[in-house]
């Protein structure tokens, strides 16, 4: 008599581990916005004037948007005649340049306690007046960024 052959058992299959399902997708956040550019342009006045040009205009619209993206950051509007005119005419100028520069900014809401305006006159001339060209370049207001 033959044996009976054992039958074979199933093994069990192991337990399915149940996957959780996904997590709902996570708005991707906004890019950071640009880091401000503090490199401005000079501010160019035509001679024995201290009223903004329509270019100056468009500019500080630039300016006052660049400004607007750190409200703790301060700045100098340093002002600067040629070397025409007397010496006290010029500091008049010169201060008359920034302060325009200033009452700008401060119109397009920019916080005045963030400027300081100071009239140099004909000192730190950035080109020589002796040529016209030259004198141009130094009817300026220089916007500087306080470290």
């Amino acid at each position: 008599m033959t044996k009976p052959q054992p039958q074979p058992t199933a093994n069990p299959a192991p337990p399915v581990a149940s996957t959780p399902a996904p997590a709902p997708a996570q708005p991707q956040p906004a890019p950071p916005a640009p880091a401000p550019d503090y490199n401005f342009s000079n501010i160019q006045f035509d001679f024995n004037s201290s009223v903004l040009r329509t270019d100056a205009i468009q500019y500080l619209d630039h300016v006052a948007g660049e400004m607007r993206k750190d409200a703790s950051v301060t700045f100098k509007l340093n002002g600067y005649a040629s070397l025409e005119g007397t010496a006290e005419h010029n500091m008049i100028l010169s201060a008359d340049r920034a302060n325009a520069v200033n009452q700008y900014l401060t119109d397009a809401g920019i916080d005045g306690s963030r400027l300081s305006t100071k009239g140099y006159g004909v000192k730190h001339p950035i080109a020589s007046n002796a040529t016209e060209a030259g004198r141009e370049k130094n009817r300026r207001v220089e916007i500087v960024l306080n470290r």
